[in-house]
């Protein structure tokens, strides 16, 4: 059918604002979508610093890069808190993430783990320490002594050794709360603490097993200036989580790469065993969900400790849920 030029020019207009509007769809104020970026942002909040854990980690995210096709991009921030965030935000695609806040992502920011860390002795747990300057006479019974006499070095906020272990097993069962015990609380990275430990600014802080490893490989002189008071039970290890809704080819990359890194023999093997070895790790291995519940029950125990001293009893009876439901999965587990 002929139509006149002037109705055809009118079809033409409203074609393309209607392809127009339905590419436009759902732009405005969304973030783009993650199951396919053109780059994977990775975020590490290392115990070391960006300045000393950025050139330990590049080579492992160039490997990576080259492994899944896409360009790998570090990127470091200064709390566990915004890298939580950045993942939910979509702004982070993949993490190395210790147990607690891994668990935070997991339910914030529908995070899924698909490698944990193993380190250079085999083992996938670490411990939580506290640290002072050797030779000061300082014991873990003057810490816990309180009177405000020392100064503190705590981790933070939201960190497995940091925080969340020594509250759970050292000051929770004192009824103490480190603001109000010690002169001066003072957050800070582990490797922060261990400097200024040995420096003298902070008299006592938390640190870990980790930290001290790696100290004493790096900086042998600082190391020598410490000593523990203080050590925990194991923890579980962290890992290496991603968005969960990343294209599940991409995903299934990104797990391979992690559980084959490493392996086998000949130069390259060795060569990419170097990578971890500057890490403090020795593999990657299979991530399961449950592995991390002896830290859910670290977290669920301090809920109700909160609970309990809000008087909250609705808090209360769902930290005791949680804490019952997490006890018994153990129990049954072989």
């Amino acid at each position: 059918m002929n139509l006149p030029g002037s109705v055809r020019r009118l079809g033409v207009g409203l074609l393309a604002l209607a392809v127009f509007a339905l590419t436009g769809c759902g732009r405005q104020g969304e973030a783009p979508a993650s199951d396919a970026p053109g780059e994977i942002v990775f975020s590490i909040l290392s115990a070391q610093g960006q300045a000393s854990a950025a050139p330990l980690w590049q080579p492992l995210l160039d490997d990576m890069s080259k492994a899944v096709g896409v360009p790998v991009e570090a990127h470091f921030a200064s709390t566990y808190t915004a890298l939580i965030e950045d993942m939910k935000a979509g702004r982070t695609q993949a993490v190395w993430f210790s147990a607690q806040p891994a668990i935070q992502a997991m339910e914030a920011a529908d995070a899924e783990m698909v490698a944990r860390t193993v380190d250079l002795n085999g083992a996938d747990s670490y411990r939580s320490t506290l640290i002072v300057k050797r030779g000061s006479g300082l014991t873990l019974a003057d810490a816990l002594a309180c009177g405000q006499r020392y100064r503190f070095g705590a981790g933070d906020p939201q960190s497995t050794s940091g925080t969340l272990v020594p509250m759970t097993f050292l000051f929770n069962p004192r009824g103490i709360q480190p603001d109000l015990c010690f002169r001066t609380v003072r957050p800070g990275n582990h490797e922060t603490n261990a400097f200024e430990v040995a420096a003298g600014v902070v008299d006592v802080a938390t640190s870990n097993s980790v930290t001290a490893s790696d100290l004493r490989r790096r900086n042998p002189t600082i190391a020598d200036q410490i000593e523990e008071i203080w050590r925990s039970p194991p923890i579980p290890e962290g890992g290496i989580l991603v968005r969960g809704d990343l294209d599940p080819a991409l995903k299934e990359k990104i797990r391979s790469f992690f559980l084959t890194y490493g392996q086998g023999n000949g130069v390259e093997a060795e060569r990419q065993r170097r990578v971890l070895a500057a890490l403090n790790w020795s593999r990657f291995s299979a991530a399961e969900d449950d592995y991390l519940d002896p830290v859910r029950e670290l977290i669920a125990d301090q809920a109700l400790a909160a609970a309990r001293a809000e008087g909250d009893a609705e808090g209360v009876a769902a930290a005791q849920r949680d804490l019952q439901r997490l006890r018994a999965k153990r129990e049954v587990q072989p």
